[in-house]
């Protein structure tokens, strides 16, 4: 029977008692305690009886979910069943507690009892007094879901106060398997043995000789293993290292909570941390051993982090000279003369595998400045050219777009249809339309605002990209000409703004050397020079876009 018929029914003054109906349950807990078990038991047996002895109704084995949280409804297994069930049409109507069972988010409430309806299956919040089926059932429900959800706030709020006081009545809260400590009823005792490793752990580090996986070695060479006799865990010491529970401190605040509902958190920075000395905590190590070893880990966690990023953005030519004949980048290396430190380029494969795996000379930095120089000086009557080039190509890419005037019209649309639904729900309470064209209506409405906003966000945000690369011409014409003025030699912003690549030829030797060099404006030269000897260009500037083969005037 259609959920039309049904509420005909009920319109005719029949109770949902005396309609023929295949009826199911859903009965759920939260945790998973004995006396929690208990209600469960009885929830189910409560709702077959229930069902059963209506001579009417057909009963339909139940939907138990044990130990799920009311806020999420992805995880609850017999619950998403049951919904896939009554789209196969095995039921017609669910009896369910109230409506903190069904689920205490109102968007998932509002969004599963629709979908149940369209299936043609009501649902009756017992507890609630809310049936589905009556025409003012949604109405209702939007109330007491969203009166179920300021709960589940509010017990957030309970738990995170009950935390505090714990932890300010002095029980140690956090993980249960601590190395070095025995927890029991909230406190904390030292295990000499373990601890011994713990002290050991934070000497070797602090000495700044030892790192996290030689210290591993030391340990299992002094007889300390882990619980079950192996190799300490590198990940386990250092989550020793960094914890200030070793030098009685406690540490807390770490995440904060984004959303209730999902529990997700974030990993706050360690500036919001909240770290005092704690009594309740006994230490295993000092507190100058523990901050000795603690500079040294920041110290060299920065190293790591930066080790990779700094050397590519080092030095102008870092990944910028190309091997001709493997593709690969020519890395920096540096000899001591007598005047001083020569830096110099080289590919990578000969620096892996030496001159078996690349004879490709290697190529002085000062020698690669001189090229370059001598390359744009030769091209000095091109700078005009260049400089033009550039102003409208910016000038092209950044004609001003008047957002503001667009992003405008399309809010008086959202206005318009925000007042459209004023009147359809002036429409409804005044019974002037059935509630199946309110929803039908409303709905149109909600996702024309929807693809509007969409539009908006996206029209902001090409807004605020069209006004962050703004550029003042006359000031970048001036940058420009300072730049190209190569008289006295290459600067690195230029090698970082204008060129694109050099590539080293594989007819290269010791004695001579060629290059192919393409400009980040998309015009390429060739060069070739010896080596003491004066560069030679043996072709200007080309460009190298597609249908500008002529030479640049």
């Amino acid at each position: 029977m259609t959920i039309r018929k049904l509420r005909e029914q009920l319109r005719m003054g029949r109770s949902i008692y005396d309609l023929s109906l295949r009826v199911t349950y859903y009965a759920r807990v939260s945790t998973e305690k004995v006396e929690q078990q208990g209600s469960l038991e009885n929830q189910v047996q409560y709702y077959t009886e229930f069902i059963q002895k209506n001579p009417n109704w057909t009963f339909v084995q139940g939907y138990v979910d044990e130990g799920i949280s009311g806020t999420s409804t992805y995880k609850r297994e017999s619950f998403l069943r049951m919904i896939d069930d009554a789209h196969r049409g095995l039921f017609d109507f669910i009896i369910t507690k109230e409506i903190s069972r069904f689920s205490r988010s109102t968007l998932d409430s509002i969004q599963y009892t629709q979908e149940l309806l369209d299936a043609n299956v009501g649902v009756l919040f017992q507890n609630d007094n809310i049936n589905t089926l009556d025409t003012d059932s949604e109405f209702r429900l939007v109330v007491m879901a969203g009166v179920a959800q300021d709960e589940v706030r509010k017990l957030s709020e309970r738990l995170k106060f009950g935390f505090r006081q714990s932890i300010k009545n002095g029980h140690v809260l956090g993980n249960n398997r601590l190395w070095g400590y025995d927890k029991k009823d909230c406190k904390l005792t030292i295990i000499p043995e373990q601890a011994e490793a713990v002290r050991l752990i934070f000497e070797l580090y602090a000495t700044g000789k030892y790192g996290i996986r030689k210290i591993s070695q030391e340990l299992t060479r002094r007889g300390h293993t882990s619980l079950l006799g192996n190799e300490f865990n590198q990940l386990t010491i250092r989550h020793i290292l960094t914890n200030p529970k070793y030098k009685g401190w406690y540490c807390g605040n770490k995440t904060q909570s984004l959303d209730y509902r999902t529990k997700k958190k974030a990993f706050l920075d360690e500036s919001e941390w909240v770290m005092y000395p704690d009594p309740n905590i006994p230490a295993i190590v000092s507190e100058e051993l523990w901050d000795q070893a603690n500079a040294i880990f920041k110290q060299r966690s920065r190293e790591v982090r930066t080790k990779s990023t700094s050397y590519h953005n080092r030095y102008p030519y870092s990944g910028k000279i190309i091997c001709g004949r493997h593709g690969t980048s020519f890395h920096r290396q540096s000899f001591k003369t007598q005047k001083g430190e020569t830096e110099f380029w080289r590919c990578k494969t000969y620096r892996q595998k030496g001159k078996d795996g690349c004879d490709l000379p290697g190529i002085r930095t000062h020698e690669v400045d001189q090229v370059l120089a001598d390359l744009f000086e030769k091209v000095v009557t091109e700078k005009k050219q260049i400089i033009r080039l550039v102003l409208d190509s910016i000038g092209e890419t950044s004609c001003g777009v008047d957002y503001s005037a667009q992003i405008g019209r399309i809010e008086v649309q959202i206005s318009q249809i925000e007042e459209k639904k004023d009147k359809l729900l002036e429409l409804s309470m005044a019974d002037a339309i059935t509630l199946q064209e309110f929803k039908e209506r409303n709905g149109r409405f909600n996702r024309q605002i929807s693809a509007l906003e969409e539009q908006r966000m996206s029209l902001c945000q090409q807004e605020q990209m069209q006004k962050s690369t703004e550029v003042d011409p006359k000031l970048l014409e001036k940058a420009l000409w300072e730049e190209l003025d190569f008289t006295n030699g290459i600067q690195s912003e230029v090698v970082a703004t204008i060129l694109d690549h050099i590539v080293v030829l594989e007819q290269s030797d010791d004695k001579q050397i060629y290059l192919e060099i393409y400009l980040r404006l998309g015009q390429q030269a060739s060069a070739h020079f010896q080596r003491g000897g004066l560069v030679s260009c043996n072709s200007p500037l080309k460009n190298t876009t597609r249908n500008m083969e002529n030479r640049m005037i």
